[in-house]
């Protein structure tokens, strides 16, 4: 069908306010607005003040009364366990209604923080949409994080209680998350005055007694009693969660998100953005710790009324690289979103795609990546092996939502390989060179966002306004800087190459690591890559290349790397300066999948560097030092 998406943006252009309203009324609400924006209020304005409402009456309760009662709304699969469940729309607010209860009767209160502390098992969803009933806040940190990173968060968030569970899983081995909590809780200065533990088969704790409630037995009690906890209203810029950025060091970065503007901005984007309809199975393979799952598996499915996937696993070695077809097949999944590095992960150690016909994968029928750059091969790569489209779409934790997207409800745009497409509604993106003036098109410079932020976006950080000004919006007065460097092309579309951080000056020309990463994983027998900065005498920085080859590659690896530098040379030219390739075993990543370049080049310079908290593997770190050690790069013994 012919895309309606320049219709629609220009709709949005021309009446922000009057566009916002009318998906505005895809929501339930309490009471209406006063104004659908205040440009007084809050930091740069805030949206729907004035309105009553409550996120969990709009994900479960309206659903039930509204014919959805019977539907699944939530999958849980464990790859690792191999176990699977699955919960009605009115089995799932069973157990939040319960849940609600616990936490009410241990003295929750709208306005509360709880901390949620869990693997990925469906009691993380229940605890979140529990706090959105009772209008708590809650702030969910990565299952498994180490105990000061932790602490620092229930230190900046004060949470009344903290739900967590005895154990996480991962492929081999078993994580203990309960001597975690309590070495967190004897490190804060603010301890919570009660745990809520559930155990895991796979290993049991011991509770604390007087502070740890058991959560199973807890939760029985509340059914058996039948407790009933109505939805409590809250304002629409009241706080839903605050989520704290990954990798930070000293105070945490708490990003604030909103009740009102959240639900309208992900609803309208499900339909609009994703195409999925109601009563359709979503699956988004990323965790409840990070912002993709609030997002994606936990609240926009259910707003929309869609059935979605929560999976514990990880798409290779759980048990193979068939995984994400297997839970696709078994599931009837319509739309999968992941990151590129998972797809990098299945591509080398099944090159050839041959797991994806072992599947039935008639149900699906497109793939969303975001989280990392999705470089042109990989796309090209899903695209043949799984004859859907595959798009590539670009947001942050800030904005909880996609800036840039190929609109599929609204019909696909032409898909431009590198770019993760063109502004949705709500966002006219700019790009700035240094001193903030747009750039001329198809220039390199600083990505920024016109103000206001749209519905949805963060409005500020938690208890920090001037640090979310000095962060976010100082630099480029009028502008949000998303610490993002790209080019907008003449169509609109949105290439975005690195972070700032990673646009490196080589003899004096500003080059992106992105551009250099798409040529290298070009290169027939590389898997994965990253490209980083190192210091240079003569040049200030130079690249420096890593490599991870495919799965069954035995040629030599010195000419493989030779291959690379040269393809470097020819697409990107001398300027780049391009000389040395490693290959490795792995890349460096954080849980989520992002590739740890700025721990790597630290490394790479002699430099002190810290061990990431949000680390997958933290010996990985070893096995780069050891190779950077042997080809003379790098820290000396």
């Amino acid at each position: 069908m012919a895309s309606r998406y320049h219709e629609v943006y220009a709709e949005w252009k021309r009446d922000p306010e009057a566009f916002w309203a009318e998906a505005a009324n895809a929501i339930d609400w309490f009471t209406p607005w006063d104004k659908v924006f205040d440009a007084e209020a809050g930091v740069y304005g805030r949206w729907f003040s004035g309105a009553t409402c409550n996120t969990c009456h709009n994900a479960l309760d309206r659903h039930v009364a509204g014919g959805r009662a019977d539907q699944i709304a939530l999958i849980h699969d464990s790859a690792i366990t191999g176990a699977k469940q699955s919960f009605t729309y009115a089995e799932l607010q069973r157990e939040v209604v319960a849940l609600a209860a616990v936490l009410a009767r241990n003295g929750v209160t709208k306005g509360d923080r709880v901390i949620v502390y869990m693997p990925m098992i469906p009691q993380a969803a229940v605890a979140m949409l529990a706090c959105a009933r009772l209008g708590a806040i809650h702030s969910v940190v990565f299952g498994g994080f180490a105990a000061r990173e932790l602490a620092t968060r229930i230190d900046d968030a004060r949470p009344r209680l903290v739900v967590s569970a005895s154990c996480g899983l991962e492929p081999n081995r078993v994580v203990a998350y309960k001597p975690l909590l309590d070495e967190a809780i004897e490190l804060c200065a603010h301890p919570p005055q009660h745990c809520v533990i559930f155990q895991r088969e796979q290993l049991a704790c011991d509770l604390v007694p007087g502070r740890d409630i058991d959560y199973a037995e807890a939760v029985a009690r509340e059914k058996d009693d039948g407790t009933e906890v109505p939805c409590v209203p809250v304002a629409a810029t009241d706080p839903l969660y605050v989520l704290y950025t990954s990798g930070t060091t000293g105070q945490p970065k708490g990003v604030v998100r909103d009740n009102g503007g959240h639900m309208v901005m992900l609803k309208w984007t499900m339909d609009n953005e994703f195409g999925v309809k109601p009563g359709e199975v979503f699956w988004a393979a990323s965790d409840v710790g990070w912002v993709v799952g609030h997002s994606y598996i936990v609240y926009a499915p259910l707003l929309h009324g869609c059935t979605t996937v929560m999976f514990e696993g990880k798409p290779v070695g759980t048990p193979d690289a068939g995984t994400y077809w297997r839970v696709i097949a078994d599931h009837g999944v319509v739309a999968l979103f992941t990151a590129p590095t998972a797809f990098r992960a299945i591509k080398g150690q099944d090159p050839k795609g041959e797991f994806i016909g072992r599947y039935d994968l008639s149900a699906f029928r497109t793939l969303f990546l975001a989280g990392e750059r999705a470089d042109p091969e990989t796309i090209k790569w899903a695209e043949q092996r799984l004859g859907v489209p595959v798009i590539d779409h670009w947001w942050q934790t800030e904005t909880g939502a996609p800036i840039t997207h190929n609109p599929v409800g609204l019909g696909l745009l032409p898909v431009r390989h590198g770019s993760p497409g063109v502004a949705m509604p709500g966002y006219d993106i700019r790009v700035l060179d240094d001193a903030g003036h747009e750039v001329p098109t198809g220039t390199l410079g600083n990505v920024a966002l016109k103000l206001p932020l749209p519905p949805g976006c963060l409005p500020t950080l938690w208890e920090a306004d001037e640090r979310f000004r000095q962060s976010y919006l100082a630099e480029f007065p009028g502008y949000y800087k998303t610490a993002d460097a790209g080019i907008l092309d003449e169509d609109g579309y949105l290439f975005v190459m690195a972070r700032t951080d990673d646009i490196i000056n080589v003899a004096g020309h500003r080059l992106s690591t992105g551009a250099m990463e798409e040529v290298l994983a070009a290169h027939p027998d590389v898997a994965e890559c990253a490209v980083i900065g190192v210091a240079d005498a003569l040049k200030g920085q130079a690249p420096l290349g890593f490599v991870v080859l495919n799965a069954g590659v035995a040629r030599d690896t010195a000419a493989i790397e030779q291959e690379v530098v040269t393809l470097v040379r020819e697409k990107i030219g001398p300027v780049a300066a391009f000389k040395t390739v490693l290959t490795i075993k792995r890349l460096p990543k954080t849980r989520s999948g992002k590739v740890l370049r700025a721990t790597m080049q630290k490394i790479a310079d002699r430099q002190d560097w810290k061990m990431p908290a949000t680390i997958d593997d933290p010996a990985v770190l070893d096995e780069i030092d050891a190779v950077l050690k042997a080809r003379g790069i790098g820290r000396a013994e």
